[in-house]
């Protein structure tokens, strides 16, 4: 498909630099079949059903941005990928500056090689040491936020915070799953008490999907691969909700692109661990999810395209319209829409 098809007109001031607070206060724009309505987050146990369940990413941000020096150069990176206990894929700012084997100091005692440059563009990086590399990141790093925040703030302490869901437990993602910033331990108590449940499963976002789509069709487009994981207890639980009559909700695109790579063509959900560079554009057939919680993407992106997969592209072109027009706050620490086909 062209990919300008997915384009929309999105005034930058929409883009929100803050969460809500609290951030359950988030509106929510509902797309449940035909019917649109103007809501808000706090409103979902009420709008799903008694046996559906929530499916979260529970990967944890580290702070992946990295600012150094390869002699008088000024270096900055963003680590993507793991490739290893001290070896990491970045996307590298001045990387003319650097060649292969040279070293990068990123201060606070944290030193880098650069091993090995990809057709992409992409540099391996090697920490020097024995310290865990995520100690390491914890001293010399910073969080890394999306560049259409960044390229008007700079970030703070309080995105330590901010940019953290309340499941982070399993450390590796270099972006949020956003759609999870908007859940509290109260909200999660109001859905348990509406016969809403919840699963977590394991998605390494990786700032891959920052990057525009350079292509003009989307057969063209090449996804980043990122690092996920479904254990057997958790994908039999998974097809037991369906099983009884529940509808999977995924909480956030990452979700759903793990669950999807997890499913077979018959529909049932199996454990997997491994990269996935699954790409989700009008015309795909979802076999694991029934809906999804996200926030509001970028014009071209292919967020926007998955959304447009999943409810249709006239609809979610109207949908983005109305929260313009609304003044809905869009992307990471924006509001949020429920996507019920």
């Amino acid at each position: 498909m062209r990919v300008d098809l997915f384009d929309f007109d999105l005034p930058p001031e929409r883009i929100a630099l803050r969460p809500a607070v609290p951030r359950e206060s988030a509106r929510l724009l509902l797309l449940d079949g035909a019917r649109t309505e103007d809501r808000h987050v706090g409103d979902l146990p009420g709008l799903l059903r008694r046996g559906d369940v929530l499916v979260f990413n529970d990967t944890r941000v580290i702070p992946a941005q990295l600012e150094g020096t390869r002699g008088e150069a000024r270096i900055g990176a963003t680590l993507h990928k793991r490739e290893g206990p001290r070896a990491w894929i970045a996307f590298v700012r001045n990387a003319k500056r650097l060649r292969t084997d040279d070293r990068i100091d990123f201060g606070e005692g944290v030193g880098a090689v650069a091993s090995a440059r990809y057709d992409d563009g992409s540099i391996l990086l090697e920490f020097e040491g024995d310290e865990p590399v995520e100690l390491l990141l914890e001293r010399a790093g910073r969080m890394p936020l999306p560049p259409y925040i960044a390229g008007k703030r700079p970030a703070d302490a309080q995105d330590r915070q901010d940019y953290q869901t309340m499941f982070a437990a399993e450390p590796g993602a270099v972006a949020a799953p956003t759609a999870s910033l908007h859940f509290t331990p109260g909200l999660l108590a109001a859905l348990g008490a509406a016969g809403v449940g919840h699963e977590t499963l394991t998605l390494h976002v990786g700032a891959g999907t920052f990057l525009p789509v350079k292509a003009d069709d989307t057969a063209d487009h090449r996804m980043h691969a990122e690092w996920g994981r479904i254990d057997a207890a958790t994908a039999t639980r998974l097809n037991a909700v369906r099983a009884a009559g529940g509808r999977l909700i995924a909480a956030g695109t990452t979700s759903l692109r793990l669950i999807e790579s997890a499913t077979g063509e018959d529909g049932v959900i199996r454990p997997f661990e491994g990269d996935t560079a699954i790409f989700i554009t009008p015309g795909y057939r979802f076999r694991g999810i029934d809906g999804l919680v996200t926030n509001f993407h970028l014009p071209r992106s292919t967020l926007f395209m998955l959304v447009s997969a999943l409810m249709g592209l006239d609809r979610m072109k109207a949908a983005y319209a109305h929260a313009v027009a609304g003044d809905y706050r869009f992307y990471s620490y924006g509001d949020a829409s429920l996507l019920l086909p």
